[in-house]
C-alpha cells in the first residue's frame, strides 16, 4: 500500500530517511477511499480491527466488511442531510462505532470534530458555537446526553443529534442505520487543502482553540504507523488514547492502516494497569503505544506474572519521558521504548526511528517531512547543547501533517505561526548526535536566582526515586529568589504512610544527587493525583493558579 505514497519505502539509516522520503501526493486524496477502500479491494479478508470491551464483548472486522458498514454509514448520514464540509463532533468514547462514522464522514467530505466524553453543557456549547456544528453522534451514556441536553438550547446550529440507543430528542443510531438506502458515492468530495478533521486542543491554559486540518494530515501520519511504530501487515497494534483528543488518530487510525496492521481496541471505562496487561497477554498484541503514566503504572505490576512474549515494539508520547521509566521497563520486559513528539497541530515532528539507538529521555530526531529547528528567544538557531524553542519552518509549501490554522481565529493563528516559522512553544535541547532533550513548555521554565530550570529535569530527578509514581514541578513565588522550585508528588501506595517531612527531606537530597544541587525542590506537596488534560498532559498551569490563590 504505501508503495502508492511514497517513492522509497523502507530506509535503513538516518541518512537514508532523511535524504530519500518522498512523498506521492494524488489530487484529491481521501483516506476512506485511497486507503482503506483500496485494502477492501486488495485484501478483503484482512482483519483490520479487533475491538473488545471489559464486558467481555467482542468485534473482528475485515477490510472488506469495514468498507460495507462505513458506505451503509455514509448513506445514512446522508439521509440526515449531512453533508461536504458539514461539521460533525463525536462523543463516542472507544465504542466501536467511532471507527465506523469517522471514516462515513470522510467518504462524505464532512469536517469530523472528535470530542471527549468528559465535556461539560459550558464546553458543548462553547464548542458548538466555535465551530457551528450541524449535527452531535454520541454514546449512550447518562452523563453525556444530559451535558448535551442542557447545551441544546444555546446550540442554534445543531440540527441533528444521533446516539447509540433509544433517547428522546436523538436518532437511534443503532435502529436506523442499517435501513439506509445504498451508498452512492458523491460525485465530488474534496480538495487537498479542504478541511478534513479539527480538534479542540486540550490547553494547559486558556480556552481551546480550534486546530484544523486538512486531507493530507491522514497522509502525514504515514510516517507515525509505518516508521515510528515499525508496523507491517502482520502486526496487532494497540495505543492507549481517548478517541476524544489526537492521539487517537495517530496511534488508532491513519498511520496503522496504512501499514495494514490490525487496530487493537479495548473500550474500558477506567485504566487498570494489570486489566490492560491482561487484554495484551490474551490477544497477543505485537506493538504498543501508550503516554508515559501509562508505563509508571505498569512497572510498579510484576509483569513477570504476564506473557508478554508476543510484543515486539513499544512506542510513547505525550509527555516526555523520564529515563528511570524507560530503563525500569527495559529491565522487565527488554523492550526499548522508542520515544515521539508532536502536537495536535502536527503529525509526528521528533520521533526514535528503528535504525536508531534511542537514547534514555530524548524524543529523538527530527521526522523528515518536516524543517525543524531549535530558536533563542531573539530568533536565532540555537548551537548544541543550547535551550531554545522547538519550531518548524515552513517553506513555500505546508509541509505534510502541519494544520492549516486555528479555525476561525487569525490572531492566534498569527500568533504561532509568522515569518515562515510555526512556533510549538515547547522548550528542548539538542545533543551532538541530533537528538533533542525536552525541556518543558515555555511558560513552565522556572527562573530562580538567576538560574533557567526547566521542569523536566528535576522530574526526571524525583523519578528514580522509588517512593515516586509520578510528580509536577512548578515555580513558587518567592521575595529572595524570585521562585523557588515546588514539587506536587504523587506516592506509591506502600509509601503513602510515610508521606511527612522525613520523605520531604529525603527526596531533597535525592534530587541534589541526581542533578545540579540548586534545582531541588525547596517545597514538596504530596497528592492523591495531578491535574491533567485530557490527553493525559500534567497540567502545571492548574498547580501553580492554585497555589497563587493560597
Amino acid at each position: 500500500m504505501i508503495e502508492r505514497f511514497l517513492k522509497q519505502t523502507t530506509f535503513t539509516s538516518v541518512e537514508d530517511y532523511n535524504k530519500n522520503l518522498e512523498f506521492i501526493i494524488p489530487e484529491n486524496f481521501n483516506f476512506a477511499y485511497d486507503v482503506m477502500d483500496a485494502w477492501a479491494e486488495e485484501a478483503p479478508d484482512k482483519l483490520a480491527l479487533l475491538w473488545t470491551n471489559d464486558q467481555g464483548e467482542e468485534i473482528r472486522t475485515t477490510f472488506g466488511q469495514l468498507k460495507a458498514q462505513t458506505d451503509q454509514a455514509a448513506s445514512y448520514l446522508q439521509t440526515l442531510g449531512i453533508g461536504k464540509n458539514d461539521p460533525v463532533m463525536l462523543i463516542l468514547k472507544r465504542h466501536y462505532e467511532w471507527w465506523v462514522v469517522m471514516l462515513a464522514l470522510c467518504k462524505i467530505g464532512a469536517i469530523v470534530i472528535p470530542a471527549t466524553h468528559m465535556l461539560t453543557k459550558h464546553d458543548i456549547v462553547y464548542r458548538n458555537t466555535r465551530a457551528s456544528v450541524k449535527a452531535i453522534i454520541c454514546a449512550k451514556d447518562d452523563y453525556i446526553i444530559s451535558q448535551i441536553k442542557l447545551a441544546m438550547p444555546e446550540s442554534p446550529t445543531v440540527k441533528q443529534y444521533i446516539t447509540l440507543g433509544d433517547e428522546e430528542g436523538f436518532h437511534n443510531w443503532k435502529k436506523e442505520w442499517q435501513q439506509a438506502p445504498q451508498f452512492v458515492r458523491p460525485a465530488f468530495v474534496n480538495e487537498n487543502d479542504d478541511t478534513m478533521i479539527m480538534y479542540f486542543t486540550s490547553g494547559t491554559s486558556g480556552e481551546p482553540k480550534m486546530v484544523a486540518h486538512d486531507y493530507l494530515y491522514a497522509m502525514g501520519h504515514l510516517t507515525t504507523g509505518v516508521f515510528w511504530h515499525n508496523l507491517h501487515e502482520g502486526s496487532l497494534h494497540l495505543t492507549v488514547a481517548d478517541t476524544g483528543w489526537g492521539k487517537a488518530v495517530w496511534g488508532k487510525f491513519y498511520g496503522q492502516w496504512f501499514a495494514g496492521a490490525t487496530v487493537f481496541v479495548f473500550d474500558h471505562e477506567k485504566f487498570n494497569a494489570d486489566t490492560l496487561l491482561r487484554q495484551m497477554e490474551k490477544y497477543r498484541v505485537t506493538s504498543f503505544c501508550a503516554p508515559p503514566t501509562i508505563y509508571r503504572f505498569m512497572i510498579r505490576e510484576d509483569l513477570s506474572k504476564y506473557d508478554l512474549s508476543s510484543l515486539q515494539y513499544c512506542c510513547t508520547a505525550g509527555e516526555a519521558l523520564n529515563p528511570a521509566v524507560y530503563e525500569k521497563f527495559l529491565e522487565k520486559t527488554g523492550i526499548r521504548m522508542m520515544e515521539g513528539f508532536g502536537q495536535t497541530e502536527t503529525t509526528m515532528t521528533l520521533g526514535t526511528f528503528p535504525w536508531m539507538t534511542p537514547k534514555p529521555g530524548s524524543m529523538g530526531i527530527p521526522n523528515a517531512q518536516y524543517d525543524i529547528d531549535l530558536l533563542r528567544a531573539d530568533g536565532s538557531s540555537c548551537e548544541d547543547g543550547e535551550k531554545g524553542e522547538i519550531v518548524v519552518r515552513v517553506g513555500d509549501k505546508k509541509p505534510i501533517g502541519l494544520f492549516k490554522g486555528y479555525y476561525r481565529d487569525e490572531e492566534k493563528t498569527r500568533d504561532a505561526w509568522h515569518d515562515g516559522i510555526y512556533h510549538t512553544g515547547d522548550m528542548a535541547w539538542r545533543d551532538e548526535d541530533g537528538y533533542y532533550w525536552f525541556e518543558g513548555r515555555i511558560d513552565d521554565v522556572i527562573k530562580s536566582s538567576g538560574y533557567r530550570i526547566g521542569p523536566f529535569e528535576v522530574e526526571s530527578a524525583l523519578m528514580t526515586h522509588p517512593a515516586v509514581v509520578e510528580c509536577a514541578i512548578t515555580g513558587v513565588p518567592d521575595d529572595i529568589r524570585g521562585m523557588v522550585v515546588k514539587a506536587t508528588v504523587v506516592l506509591g501506595k506502600e509509601w503513602k504512610d510515610k508521606a511527612g517531612d522525613n520523605l520531604v527531606k529525603e527526596l531533597q537530597q535525592h534530587v541534589k544527587r541526581e542533578t545540579a544541587p540548586y534545582k531541588y525542590p525547596r517545597i514538596v506537596e504530596f497528592v492523591d493525583e495531578l491535574p491533567k488534560t485530557i490527553s493525559g498532559k500534567i497540567r502545571r498551569v492548574e498547580i501553580r493558579e492554585r497555589d497563587n490563590n493560597k
